[in-house]
């Protein structure tokens, strides 16, 4: 009875934990939790002297297991479960601004390299002051100030372009400036790494797979950005030629 009790209350501790979880890490929490319970009743078993029952069991399995999910079981055994790695987060820096996306979420962060606003967060800033460093940014550096009207974007919509009246008044000036940034600039193999959120010595495959993972976030036919687009672009073209 008071193990019946114990289990009684781990189980909906679980299922509180697991609905306060995100939503795009609930799916890999419910698999630490599986794993969990799973070493759980190995250490129950084994101290009630009944663990011979788990491997008579996993013995009748094994077989039925092969035929059914032959690939699952070979992932499994390679130490690869065909899931994209969680917690990455790809770098985008131009001369004024390091922009951070990360993986998961989607979210932007930005830090500001230079001007007199260096140092400060993205998200620190007042409307004003955004305003501000966006005429400085078109002032001194094309790309900075297109990663940040892309960060503005996400983070604002278009509401914001209502008060950016040297925004509304470039008109196609602008926009050829914006179309002679894209794949402007020459990236090195580490830029292109960070961009696409890798480490060295990352396959051919885990390439394609980063950039197809990124694009599906920041197409522009999803809401997204040309500007970051071109630039996950240029990084695969990077680091396959």
């Amino acid at each position: 009875m008071p193990l019946t009790l114990l289990l009684i209350g781990l189980g909906f501790i679980a299922w509180v934990w697991l609905r306060g979880m995100p939503a795009s890490r609930r799916k890999q929490a419910i698999m630490k939790l599986t794993l969990v319970v799973g070493i759980f009743i190995v250490v129950l078993l084994a101290a009630t002297g009944r663990l011979h029952f788990v491997f008579a069991l996993l013995a009748f399995l094994y077989p039925l297991l092969r035929k059914m999910f032959p690939s699952w079981l070979a992932s499994l055994a390679s130490g690869d479960t065909g899931q994209a790695k969680t917690g990455r987060q790809s770098q985008v820096s131009s001369d004024i601004l390091e922009m951070t996306l990360d993986h998961d979420s989607g979210t932007m962060t930005g830090k500001i390299l230079k001007g007199s606003m260096a140092g400060r967060m993205l998200a620190d800033l007042s409307e004003s002051e955004f305003l501000e460093l966006l005429r400085y940014c078109r002032a001194q550096d094309e790309d900075s100030a297109r990663l940040l009207e892309t960060y503005l974007d996400r983070r604002f919509g278009d509401s914001w372009r209502a008060d950016d009246d040297a925004g509304s008044s470039g008109g196609a000036e602008g926009e050829a400036s914006a179309d002679r940034g894209n794949g402007s600039s020459n990236l090195t193999e580490s830029e292109a790494l960070e961009i696409l959120g890798l480490e060295p010595g990352a396959s051919r495959e885990e390439i394609i797979q980063a950039h197809r993972r990124m694009m599906q976030k920041v197409h522009p036919d999803h809401g997204g950005s040309n500007y970051l687009a071109a630039r996950i672009n240029e990084a695969k073209l990077r680091l396959l030629g």
